[in-house]
């Protein structure tokens, strides 16, 4: 009887594994049809590739953005870009990277020359890239959202690249034409303002990213 029970499990998980390959197969061929569709610059497969990440895409736009008219305003900027050079996307690797990396990189140009800071000499601690998880551990998304929008565009930027993309200060300052020791520098600075941020909604101090 046992045997009989683990059998049929085994086989409702196979069925169950199938048709979530089967599904997986399904939207990315459909992506792939929609991806094909704007490349020919058809109005209807803009609108649904606009209908399939445009949550998603404003979600990174609200991040770097100072607040959401910014955010709007860079979405269909970034849109715009998509559409005008999805021609370029050769179907290698993923499509949501090279387009979240289009949203990023006009996010930063929005607010390019703000990234400087005139002392870099704050104290910094290279540590690891926790930050992200340190925080959302006890904020709401929201509340996440509106301290992170709460930072300066030069703070803002270099904490989204390191400690939510995963970008190194090397890169970073490389997208941001400025030294890796300013961008350390307003990581760490970023840091000292989240932490004092979480504090005010907190009686009990959290530790950010060190």
């Amino acid at each position: 009887m046992n045997g009989s029970i683990k059998v049929y499990k085994l086989e409702k998980k196979g069925k169950i594994i199938l048709t979530l390959k089967n599904k997986f197969q399904a939207l990315s061929e459909k992506l792939d049809y929609i991806i094909q569709g704007c490349q020919q610059k058809d109005a209807k497969a803009q609108k649904e590739l606009f209908d399939l990440f445009g949550g998603k895409m404003y979600g990174v736009c609200l991040r770097y953005a100072g607040n959401r008219d910014d955010a709007q305003d860079v979405l269909q900027e970034g849109f715009l870009k998509i559409y005008e050079k999805i021609y370029q996307f050769e179907f290698k690797g993923s499509f949501e990277g090279w387009m979240r990396r289009i949203f990023v990189n006009i996010a930063l140009e929005r607010y390019r020359g703000q990234y400087q800071v005139i002392n870099i000499q704050d104290s910094w601690r290279e540590g690891s890239n926790d930050d992200y998880e340190n925080i959302t551990g006890v904020l709401t998304a929201e509340e996440l959202l509106k301290i992170i929008q709460g930072l300066s565009p030069k703070y803002r930027a270099v904490f989204n690249l390191y400690a939510i993309e995963g970008y190194s200060h090397k890169e970073i300052s490389e997208m941001l034409d400025i030294t890796e020791g300013t961008s350390k520098s307003n990581l760490s600075r970023a840091r000292i303002i989240l932490q004092e941020k979480v504090k005010q909604l907190y009686a009990t101090p959290i530790q950010v990213g060190l």
